[in-house]
């Protein structure tokens, strides 16, 4: 395993994590005793930057991380999200980062994960009703307090980004970041490097797209999310398709899995990132860590490049 500083931190966490999500949710029916059990593994093979949020399940996938690490804590650094509010039917209620919602949320969020600490706490999504400034307060509060260690973004603009980093240093900012969602290299990126502020990619695998696994949108399960994402729908799915076949070309060329190829080149983008593939299987775990072992040349990444450039992707991420 390699690791990565954490921005404005002392900690040290692995450039592969572990995205909890669809353990929980969003994708086919959840797995308990498999995704324990893959959480276990990853801590073995040194991955020990997991990532997860109050909304996802809602609250159960919270309890499962808690599960999975209440007698290796020390072995991990945890990272959980508020922000995006749903209610017990899972249904989306908005976006709630009010002063007094930050507190209750992070209160809830240490009772669910079983810590006394969070080590990096994000605001899941801007709250367009709420200024920044009082939301970053809130949390550096919560700094202080001892309940959070460090203070994270999603899915944040680079204004919003420079204002909450001047009232109390933002250490990551997590956003989609894949060979088909390539929009942090307009702005992002330069912004988080100026800042020294860790950039975190969820989704590198474009949602299991970029894997090559998925054929057909039949492949999708009847209670899988994608299947109302624009980018498996129709048209979309087939243009998709063909950027994906280009991939899995070049990868079948190096030996490697397309998957493989799609983290090492999220990697390759630079030393100040970190990806966090989401899984519940041990078996894709093991497969995705493969990416360390990947190295691209020049002539691989100008390849990749011309088989999947900027805004080749067809839809919108939402």
């Amino acid at each position: 395993m390699k690791y990565h500083n954490l921005g404005h931190s002392n900690l040290e966490i692995s450039v592969i994590g572990l995205g909890c999500m669809g353990m929980s949710e969003f994708y086919v029916s959840s797995q308990v005793a498999e995704s324990i059990a893959t959480l276990h593994r990853a801590i073995e093979l040194g991955v020990n930057f997991f990532d997860t949020a109050d909304m996802y399940g809602p609250w159960t996938n919270e309890m499962l991380v808690c599960k999975a690490i209440a007698d290796r804590r020390d072995k991990v650094v945890l990272a959980t999200k508020f922000g995006v509010v749903r209610n017990e039917k899972c249904e989306f209620l908005g976006i709630n980062c009010q002063p007094d919602y930050v507190r209750s949320a992070c209160d809830a969020s240490l009772k669910r994960l079983g810590v006394d600490t969070i080590d990096l706490y994000y605001q899941h999504r801007v709250d367009t009703n709420v200024p920044i400034e009082e939301t970053v307060g809130a949390m550096a509060n919560l700094v202080e307090a001892g309940k959070i260690r460090y203070i994270g973004l999603s899915e944040a603009e680079p204004d919003v980004i420079r204002r909450a980093h001047a009232v109390h240093p933002i250490s990551a900012l997590q956003t989609e970041y894949s060979l088909w969602s390539r929009e942090p290299e307009q702005e992002i990126l330069t912004t988080t490097r100026e800042l020294g502020i860790s950039f975190v990619s969820y989704s590198p695998l474009g949602r299991g797209f970029l894997t090559g696994q998925i054929k057909q949108f039949e492949d999708l399960a009847e209670d899988d999310w994608r299947r109302t994402n624009p980018r498996f729908q129709g048209e979309n799915f087939a243009k998709n398709l063909v950027l994906v076949e280009r991939i899995t070309e070049i990868a079948q060329d190096k030996n490697v899995t397309p998957a493989q190829l799609a983290l090492a080149w999220v990697l390759a983008q630079g030393e100040d990132i970190v990806t966090i593939p989401g899984t519940k299987r041990r078996t894709y775990l093991e497969q995705n860590l493969g990416a360390l072992d990947v190295t691209l040349t020049d002539e691989d990444l100008a390849r990749i490049n011309d088989a999947f450039p900027m805004d080749a992707a067809v839809g919108k991420r939402y």
